[in-house]
């Protein structure tokens, strides 16, 4: 179904919004997705705080146009939808690489967007593979804990074996 110009020129300006606001992007091709499962990872996107969309080709390319991300843009084969989040950088890529290994037959990425420059799938899908600042932060505490136990655990071994 053909889509009128004010309507193109609607979803483009949408698509430039969210690019000027997004610290990163992920490209999907959902084709073989089901409505289910389409409509679950939605939800789950969202509660995230991950903005989903799917967008035409042309109009996808003529927003990233205007963005002058370095390197070069992936191939957008199949249908094509991006998610994208304007609070954290690995969350989009996180969630969508999720919901790739659940639904691997209908879900695949394609690309995306990190750090102002163009990736590809297998490079999104390694910073994906990034652990939340959270469990960072606790292997953090752990590493720096870890030696301190140490030292006391010998010392009740030491007074252990005095008494």
């Amino acid at each position: 179904m053909a889509i009128s110009k004010s309507k193109k020129k609607e979803i483009l300006d949408k698509l430039k919004g969210a690019l000027k606001g997004a610290k990163s992007l992920v490209f999907v091709n959902f084709r073989g997705l089901k409505v289910a499962e389409a409509n679950e990872m939605r939800r789950a996107l969202k509660d995230e705080g991950v903005s989903y969309s799917v967008a035409k080709k042309t109009l996808t390319k003529m927003a990233l146009a205007d963005e002058k991300y370095e390197g070069s843009q992936p191939d957008l084969e199949g249908e094509l939808a991006l998610a994208w989040g304007e609070e954290d950088e690995l969350t989009p890529l996180r969630e969508v690489y999720g919901f790739q290994k659940k639904f691997p037959q209908g879900l695949k990425i394609l690309g995306g967007v990190f750090g102002g420059k163009y990736m590809s799938k297998g490079e999104i899908e390694e910073i994906a593979l990034i652990p939340g600042i959270d469990v960072l932060r606790g292997k953090f505490v752990n590493i720096i804990n870890s030696p301190i136990q140490r030292v006391a655990i010998a010392l009740n071994e030491i007074a252990k074996n005095k008494n």
